[in-house]
């Protein structure tokens, strides 16, 4: 079986985010299975808000950059926060702008293994949010396995290295990781 390509991403362009943390974690079990793994943080490819005006003028750096990462991948773990029942603008916005397709050019997203994550201060852990987040990622094309894991509390998940403290929650995290890769693996 080869190698599969995971680029790892969280919605959120908070500088200390949990969901940034919880998909490192993920990326890292994905790293120890053997997979090539790629940590993307929106925050460091400043993309506009989508405008077809704007696109017309051509498609910003970021936007490329990100697009180009996504095609080359086999999977995407994906962790998104939590805003008002759904899942945030920034990650909405990349979704936006990488689903627009050039002449000729495969859209980002199709046919690409998704494994979805959330965590928040709350009890559901970002749950509500996945579920849009789903639908978004079916509508263009992406195969999102049917598990997938919110994790709540989580200003009391992480140690101060941004570990998982609760071994339990970590083998949650790390199997989610480990069938993307599989499944991604296979599919390749």
């Amino acid at each position: 079986m080869t190698t599969a390509k995971i680029i790892a991403l969280a919605g959120s362009l908070r500088k200390d985010s949990y969901n940034q943390l919880l998909i490192q974690a993920a990326a890292n079990y994905a790293l120890e299975s053997g997979a090539e793994v790629e940590v993307v943080k929106l925050r460091d490819l400043d993309i506009p808000m989508f405008d077809e005006d704007l696109e017309a003028q051509g498609t910003p750096q970021g936007v490329q950059l990100l697009k180009e990462k996504l095609r080359n991948a086999d999977g995407i773990l994906l962790a998104s926060p939590e805003y008002n029942g759904s899942f945030t603008a920034a990650l909405k916005n990349a979704i936006d702008w990488a689903s627009r397709t050039e002449q000729g050019a495969v859209p980002a997203f199709r046919n690409k293994v998704v494994a979805l994550y959330a965590t928040s201060p709350g009890g559901l852990g970002g749950l509500r949010g996945l579920n849009h987040v789903r639908d978004v990622l079916s509508g263009i094309g992406s195969l999102v396995l049917a598990d997938q894991l919110a994790v709540p509390s989580a200003f009391n998940t992480f140690d101060e290295q941004g570990k998982i403290k609760d071994p339990d929650l970590a083998e949650k995290v790390s199997n989610l990781a480990l069938q993307l890769v599989s499944v991604a693996s296979k599919l390749k």
